[in-house]
């Protein structure tokens, strides 16, 4: 594929970028920097697009990228660094956009994906990107075999959740847009069981045998989960603190607890 030469801001495919980068198109994602655009590459999703500044082209990794992406992109494009500037989601634009479809994230797909003994993570109303890549890429480092993410939390595949993941997003399994009882559901209805990470929990992290299959799931980061969400789960558990700490960030609770669960199951 020839790759265009684009040379106005208010070129179709600059807008389209723009568009996917505020959210604006549901269907397709927005990928930018070299590793993020490699693993997009690496992972099954289709990619639509890729825009390169001539900059970072004239790099050999890159170079390299670019052609692999040209083989199966309906459209290529190299741009100005100004021109770069003006779809980057980052304040100092990394070189090179991809845009590709949207992974999939239904249920049927995620169940799938998922082997006879799972470890999942259910994020229930976690509204800052930046938390949930934190999650995902936590997911991944302690052996989790899927996520769950509930229609009121943000999207793992927006360009923040995507670089705080740093990959993870395009490897593990992720089901989206699930509603709470649905994902409760789905999980006792593989003998999964379900452990609510909650600060007034009676049972500590350390207390709880995590060798079986299990999900641990984690609620919005002002609120946490509601004593209604908790009895559906029917399993609270906490970590205890010091001090007049009240509660952690959601991203490093949830490491903390993922963790303790891999210890025991021998998966690190």
């Amino acid at each position: 594929m020839k790759p265009n030469h684009i040379t106005s801001r208010d070129n179709s495919l600059l807008r389209r970028a723009r568009a996917v980068r505020d959210g604006k198109i549901k269907e397709s994602i927005f990928v930018e920097g070299l590793r993020l655009c490699e693993e997009a590459l690496a992972s099954a999703v289709e990619i639509e697009a890729v825009i390169y500044s001539q900059q970072i082209a004239r790099k050999e990794r890159a170079a390299n990228l670019i052609n692999d992406l040209e083989k199966t992109a309906d459209k290529s494009a190299s741009v100005s660094e100004k021109l770069l500037e003006s779809i980057s989601y980052t304040k100092t634009p990394q070189g090179i956009v991809v845009l590709a479809q949207h992974p999939p994230g239904d249920q049927k797909n995620f169940k799938a994906k998922q082997p006879a003994s799972p470890f999942l993570v259910v994020m229930h109303g976690i509204n800052n990107p930046v938390n949930v890549g934190a999650i995902l890429r936590t997911s991944e480092a302690a052996g989790v075999t899927g996520v769950i993410a509930t229609a009121n939390t943000s999207d793992p595949f927006s360009p923040k959740a995507l670089r705080g993941a740093m990959g993870s997003a395009f490897r593990l399994p992720v089901w989206t847009g699930a509603s709470y009882s649905d994902a409760i559901a789905f999980c006792h209805k593989l003998g999964v069981r379900t452990f609510c990470a909650d600060a007034e929990g009676s049972t500590t992290y350390t207390e709880v045998d995590w060798s079986a299959p299990c999900a641990l799931i984690v609620g919005a980061e002002s609120i946490g989960l509601s004593s209604e969400e908790i009895a559906a789960s029917g399993n609270a558990v906490c970590i205890p603190m010091h001090g007049s700490v009240e509660s952690l960030n959601v991203a490093v609770a949830t490491g903390i607890m993922l963790f303790e669960a891999a210890r025991q199951q021998g998966v690190n």
